[in-house]
């Protein structure tokens, strides 16, 4: 059983790049060359998008190989299949990583064990509900990110596949 999903780079120093490019051949076990062109959100920093296919539990081998390398903006998407839900996993220098289950339609599946804790962490009074749920649906990655995924003049178009 396979599945498919997208790498994308959102930030890179130079000097970064062949390295990302040897962690996921290393991942995939094939040769890989990523496109890279600039990001226009942080000067002196690269950004790449590259399509992959395999095996499911790729998503968190690609993430695995990636997270903690400092200055390294990335996310990583795996489509469901019949063996597996989906996954996300949002990394940043600042926040560390994020995971997420996804749906079919690409919804945040949040186990009701996570959501029972972040409702007892409110009524506690340990933090607020609203941005508990925030943390759950990956809000702080999504607005750390948000200006990295904008792609610039020239970068490429990647189509969701749809799903039925």
């Amino acid at each position: 059983m396979t599945t498919r999903g997208v790498l994308y780079v959102h930030s890179a120093p130079r000097a970064l790049c062949p390295h990302v490019e040897w962690a996921v051949a290393g991942v995939l076990g094939t040769r890989v060359n990523l496109d890279w062109i600039r990001q226009p959100a942080a000067p002196g920093t690269w950004r790449s998008e590259f399509s992959w296919q395999g095996r499911p539990g790729t998503a968190s081998k690609l993430a695995s190989a990636l997270r903690g390398w400092h200055l390294l903006r990335f996310e990583v998407t795996a489509e469901p299949c019949a063996t597996a839900e989906g996954e996300r996993y949002s990394c940043t220098p600042d926040l560390g990583i994020f995971h997420a289950v996804t749906g079919i339609h690409g919804d945040i599946l949040i186990p009701e064990d996570r959501l029972r804790a972040a409702l007892t962490r409110s009524q506690r009074e340990e933090t607020d509900l609203e941005a508990e749920i925030a943390k759950l649906l990956g809000k702080p990655w999504d607005d750390e990110l948000e200006p990295f995924r904008y792609a610039g003049e020239g970068a490429p178009v990647r189509w969701l596949h749809q799903v039925v």
